[in-house]
């Protein structure tokens, strides 16, 4: 009795849900061994079939591998499993998250140019845009409230190339209602850059809110476990290069070559990737693929994990305030609802009693979690933003910022909430006692 041929894999994962195009998008077949997991590539280079296929690929005519500094097969897999996580039309992925960012920048800015973000970033961010970028002729304005319609009106000048924010910034946990942005974008005709790191795809897609570029240190939440570093810049396919030649002349040639939808992307890879060699290795590609395959179960523990203490951490005496946008009552309490429901990720900070010396105590408490500048990681991590991350801005700049001497930054990882708790109470008993 003949039962036909079995089907083959399926290698498409184009309308299937969520959590299985995190353990599958990206995968191509091996027809040599057939390997489940997709293996690591250490070759930097790779053969070519002909003379012709060596002049196309090089021309960009064809698609393929041409040197590991651009493209790797361990890597790409990584880069198509995270555009379709966040709904984009191909990605590009770095060795670090500030390399994905400063790429994305100088893909849009030139000399003279110009761009506008929201300015409660993360401060490595804000560094690297005012020193680097400052040097290379690049300025930015950074925008207070991203509510204050006449504030971004002021920041927008004719030399504006782009707009940048973060989906819930660190470590203040004040949500960017990203609709509300890009709506300011589009009426500028800007592209809108949102930094999704402490979000995740697993909890709000910015694309599918009208952002253009999102990008990613998916050192972070995405990678997962402390293990590695890497960044990425997801193409939106969504902006109309071509439309604005005069003020971005290099995407709309990209759009010639490359079509509409991948023209971000592809002039990326072939520029800033391919110059500055900021390329992610296929080791660390490997690590970043495994952490994003169990992304959603791991987002769910940190945000309850992070949920349950900041409402705990709202009623002890020796804490004078919460930064956590889910608390009932706070500022962002209806964005944080509408967009998050109620659970605005797992990074947020307090302020503890006694200033600089409350802080030092409680920090020197912790046993549990770790005293790390890291975010993203399975395990709890704690620091204090003014004399680690924000060390190097003036005591003013910290004051606006709300990064007040006893602040404390906390991301929640995925241990028994309970253990985290007293760890949190054994630290703050300290604090109570000596200040």
């Amino acid at each position: 009795m003949s039962h036909g041929a079995p089907v083959e894999p399926n290698y498409d994962w184009e309308g299937f849900g969520f959590d299985t195009r995190q353990v599958h998008a990206g995968e191509q077949p091996n027809a040599d061994h057939g390997d489940r997991v997709a293996p690591i590539h250490v070759s930097n280079a790779f053969r070519f079939d002909s003379f012709q296929d060596t002049w196309d690929r090089f021309a960009g005519e064809t698609e393929g591998q041409l040197y590991s500094r651009h493209l790797n097969p361990t890597v790409e897999v990584a880069e198509q499993r995270i555009a379709s996580l966040e709904g984009g039309t191909g990605a590009v992925a770095f060795a670090s998250g500030s390399a994905a960012i400063m790429a994305t920048i100088l893909a849009l800015c030139g000399q003279g140019e110009h761009f506008v973000s929201t300015a409660s970033i993360y401060s490595g961010t804000i560094a690297g845009f005012e020193r680097t970028l400052g040097r290379l002729g690049i300025s930015v304005s950074f925008v207070a409230d991203w509510r204050d319609a006449d504030e971004w009106r002021a920041a927008i000048r004719p030399e504006t190339r782009a707009i940048f924010t973060e989906t819930i910034p660190n470590p203040k946990n004040d949500i960017v209602d990203i609709a509300v942005v890009a709506g300011i974008a589009e009426s500028a005709e800007l592209p809108l850059i949102v930094d999704n790191t402490i979000a995740t795809p697993a909890l709000i897609r910015p694309i599918e809110h009208g952002a253009d570029i999102i990008v990613h240190s998916s050192t972070k939440f995405l990678g997962g476990h402390g293990a590695t570093m890497s960044g990425v810049a997801v193409d939106g396919g969504r902006f109309d290069w071509a439309a604005h030649a005069d003020r971005y002349p290099q995407l709309a040639d990209a759009v010639t070559k490359w079509g509409a939808r991948r023209a971000f992307e592809q002039h990326v890879r072939f520029t800033q990737l391919y110059d500055f060699g900021a390329t992610l290795s296929p080791f660390n590609a490997f690590l970043l693929q495994q952490g994003m395959e169990t992304l959603s179960l791991r987002m769910e523990r940190h945000i309850e994990n992070a949920r349950d203490l900041a409402l705990w951490l709202d009623a002890q005496p020796a804490v004078e305030s919460v930064d956590y946008a889910g608390l009932p009552g706070s500022r962002d309490a209806e964005l944080a609802e509408r967009l998050y429901g109620g659970r605005s990720g797992s990074v947020f900070s307090m302020t503890v009693r006694g200033g600089l010396e409350g802080a030092r105590t409680f920090i020197d408490h912790l046993r549990v979690f770790s005293r790390m500048t890291n975010i993203g990681d399975t395990r709890s991590l704690a620091i204090h933003p003014g004399t680690t991350t924000h060390v190097s801005f003036s005591e003013e700049r910290r004051a606006a910022l709300g990064i007040h001497p006893g602040l404390v930054r906390l991301s929640v990882g995925i241990e028994s909430v309970d253990d985290l708790r007293a760890d949190l109470a054994s630290a703050l008993s300290a604090v109570a006692a000596a200040h």
